[in-house]
């Protein structure tokens, strides 16, 4: 599947290819922050979905989906008014987005829109690999629960259970966190930021001081013994803003 995202402000453009980066099979073929480019390239490629604003000098949103709908299998507006909802429906769009918006609410959206392609997407891996899912007992019963890796949010330690968040879900299971380390030494998408808490970093919605918020609304202090490892993975991501002359 390919993606591409038109919006006039490169910051929400970098924020949703990093958004498009937790969804599995969805390539960014590219983005553009003038319409008018943006209109050149869709006129001669044909893309899977379009992440587009409405509010564009030169070209509205509304005017370059009515040039290239076509070509693109699925629209979706992504814009900060209520107002042009009426026009996004004439437009044919798939859905419209209200910023701000999180991960989740878009993830939502794209698993709504590529049920199939997104299936299509995971089976190959799951049958192929061991590390896609695991399998945990339930906290009652012999019950053993499949859980998929890039669906878990947090994997949180109480007492003697842990507890994983999924997208959709919560499982409870009788282990140690740092058995559950163990099984997920070598995946790069989680990273322990507390004694009781790993977590995936996909699903992070924000940073703020010390604390981190992910998609599900869990709030979780990152531990002084894992600041230093945190400190480094969001060096890596953060986007530093040149001095103003």
């Amino acid at each position: 599947m390919t993606c591409v995202i038109v919006d006039d402000d490169p910051h929400a453009v970098e924020g949703l290819v990093t958004y498009m980066e937790s969804f599995p099979g969805m390539e960014v073929k590219a983005t553009f922050t003038d319409p008018v480019e943006a209109m050149a390239f869709l006129l001669k490629n044909k893309v899977s979905l379009l992440l587009l604003d409405v509010d564009m000098p030169k070209i509205n949103g509304i005017e370059l989906a009515n040039t290239i709908r076509k070509q693109v299998d699925k629209l979706v507006f992504t814009t900060a008014h209520t107002k042009y909802a009426f026009d996004a429906f004439e437009s044919q769009a798939e859905a419209y987005l209200l910023k701000p918006f999180s991960l989740a609410k878009m993830l939502a959206t794209l698993h709504r829109l590529f049920p199939e392609e997104l299936e299509a997407e995971k089976h190959p891996t799951e049958m192929g690999s061991d590390e896609d899912f695991i399998f945990v007992k339930a906290k009652q019963g012999s019950k053993l629960i499949k859980v998929k890796l890039k669906e878990l949010v947090v994997i949180e330690s109480k007492n003697n259970y842990v507890e994983l968040q999924a997208l959709d879900r919560q499982v409870i299971t009788y282990m140690t966190l740092s058995e559950l380390a163990k099984k997920l030494n070598g995946q790069p998408d989680f990273i322990q930021v507390q004694r009781s808490f790993i977590i995936n970093k996909h699903f992070i919605e924000y940073v703020e001081g010390n604390t981190l918020v992910m998609v599900s609304g869990a709030k979780i202090t990152v531990g002084e013994m894992y600041r230093p490892t945190f400190q480094s993975f969001l060096e890596e991501r953060v986007i530093k803003m040149g001095k103003k002359r």
